[in-house]
């Protein structure tokens, strides 16, 4: 992994059971990767709330890490997602990008990807500041 250490984020046990990996973070770029085998829905696709999960992920590793140095943690506020593809195979690539880090919020846009780099979902989260 490239970028800060993620010492400060645990990964949970959602994130063992799905496979999700993040492959490097920093308050203003979170990037990581979902297999898409055991997230299928029953016809074969990738699940849309993994790519949910996938999402509020990265996001949320990047807003803990703009709210650490003073002291606080994130907690998810709000998430929405597109689903523009289906992923039927490999793995998707997501890249949370910062697009407001506030004092007491943090949005990102979050874009995910198939393995030919084609869009499969667009989300948007914003994590509220809290103490840690």
């Amino acid at each position: 992994m490239n970028g800060p250490a993620l010492t400060p984020i645990q990964r949970g046990p959602l994130e063992n059971r799905m496979g999700l990996v993040v492959t490097d973070a920093s308050p203003q770029r979170v990037s990581g990767f979902l297999p898409v085998d055991g997230n299928t829905q029953p016809f074969g696709v990738l699940h849309g709330g993994a790519s949910c999960v996938l999402a509020e992920t990265l996001a949320s590793v990047g807003a803990c890490l703009h709210f650490a140095p003073g002291g606080g943690t994130a907690v998810g506020t709000e998430i929405n997602a597109s689903h523009h593809r289906p992923a039927g195979q490999g793995v998707v690539h997501g890249v949370a990008t910062a697009v407001h880090l506030g004092r007491t919020l943090a949005t990102y846009e979050v874009t995910i990807t198939d393995a030919d780099g084609r869009r499969v979902c667009s989300a948007r989260m914003t994590c509220a500041r809290v103490a840690a």
